[in-house]
């Protein structure tokens, strides 16, 4: 077994025989190590000899975990004298573009979600240099990150990326490049912010439907505000196959449910959205998809609605695309209830109360027993 001696100018020495039969010692200097840590290391080092000579047992938890939480100077030690494997070391750099490299190849994710990877990306190096390496990154280093992060970003816009960030650190876990991922036990913090909530009133509808330019833009936002789909996403997806005229239904395809082993959602075809889809289909049934004009990636949705909005004397309305979701979702929820909002707007209630129910002006009157005009 291992013996643990502290030497008369203050260093301790663990020093061990390997399968050879050879004497390897493990050195720690009295200025870097206590004598806790050294007690420590040295009841490491006989669990990972004992390990080793009996190849049936399992590395216990309680060991695996301090081997991870211990410093990198410690790793290598243990790695030096043949005790543990530490991973080939990788810049930052080169593990965000390899799960980005991934992800891109992932049918499954959708541009979207592509997009958020890469502004993850891009506020991770905004901070920490592309060439540290992954090893070098530690807890505290995280925390200063995600603390000088919410000094410029809401809560909810540092916890999506902190998601993203994590999931990039967890892979490098899962494939043999770190021990354990620097953002564990960094709390990603909380993804709803009602404060940019906003109610797009069917009035107003009716004001974006006269300001569109086209019938396809027309298309978009009603799909959007009546249908509840996710836009661009969901939009652009949409096929003239897809649309049951003769049973007033329609079939929306999702990437991002299909991750969960949920391809897609009938939808009712509403009343306001099957005119606007009629006449749209009357110009255009030769075509593939419903919407044509706009399927360029390059195209940005959010840019020419707020045009839109403008026109339609409405000004600045944040979040556009979801909030007009999130309107027609709490809509469904008061007339037909939780469980065909769910199914309809294709979320589960818990994401629904969360992030999308909103309470109106409406609720407040009804509750006063005000009419609703």
């Amino acid at each position: 077994m291992a013996t643990l001696a502290k030497h008369k100018n203050g260093y301790f020495q663990i020093q061990f025989r390997d399968q050879n039969r050879r004497t390897q010692t493990i050195s720690l200097s009295r200025k870097k190590y206590s004598e806790v840590m050294a007690t420590e290391l040295h009841q490491v080092v006989e669990r990972l000899i004992y390990i080793r000579g009996n190849g049936d047992i399992i590395l216990d938890k309680k060991t695996e975990t301090w081997i991870e939480e211990a410093p990198s100077a410690i790793q290598e030690k243990l790695a030096n004298v043949d005790l543990i494997k530490i991973p080939e070391r990788h810049t930052a750099e080169e593990l965000w573009n390899e799960v980005l490299r991934v992800k891109r190849e992932d049918e499954m994710l959708s541009e979207n979600s592509l997009k958020n990877y890469r502004v993850a990306f891009d506020r991770f190096f905004a901070f920490f240099d592309g060439k540290i390496f992954i090893t070098d990154l530690t807890k505290e280093k995280m925390q200063e990150w995600k603390k000088a992060m919410l000094k410029q970003n809401a809560e909810a816009t540092v916890a999506c990326t902190l998601t993203r960030a994590k999931t990039v650190f967890n892979w490098a876990v899962n494939n043999g490049w770190l021990i354990q991922s620097p953002l564990a036990g960094v709390g990603r913090g909380s993804y709803v912010n009602r404060k940019r909530d906003r109610e797009i009133t069917m009035a107003e509808y009716e004001k974006l439907l006269t300001a569109c330019s086209c019938l396809e833009w027309k298309a978009i936002i009603t799909l959007a505000r009546i249908g509840g789909l996710r836009a661009p996403s969901e939009v652009l997806r949409l096929r003239w196959e897809n649309i049951l005229w003769d049973k007033n239904r329609f079939y929306v395809t999702s990437q991002k449910t299909a991750r969960y082993g949920k391809a897609g959602r009938w939808v009712p075809l509403f009343p306001e959205l099957r005119t606007i889809l009629e006449e749209l289909f009357s110009i255009s049934e030769e075509q593939e998809y419903v919407i044509n004009l706009y399927r360029d990636p390059e195209t940005n949705l959010g840019t020419q609605f707020a045009r839109i909005a403008k026109k339609a004397g409405l000004g600045e309305i944040p979040r556009p695309f979801d909030n007009m979701r999130a309107t027609r979702a709490t809509e469904i929820y008061c007339k037909h209830g939780a469980y065909l909002e769910s199914q309809w707007i294709g979320h589960t209630t818990k994401t629904a109360h969360a992030h999308y129910i909103q309470v109106r002006d409406v609720d407040f009157a009804l509750a006063v027993g005000e009419s609703r005009n």
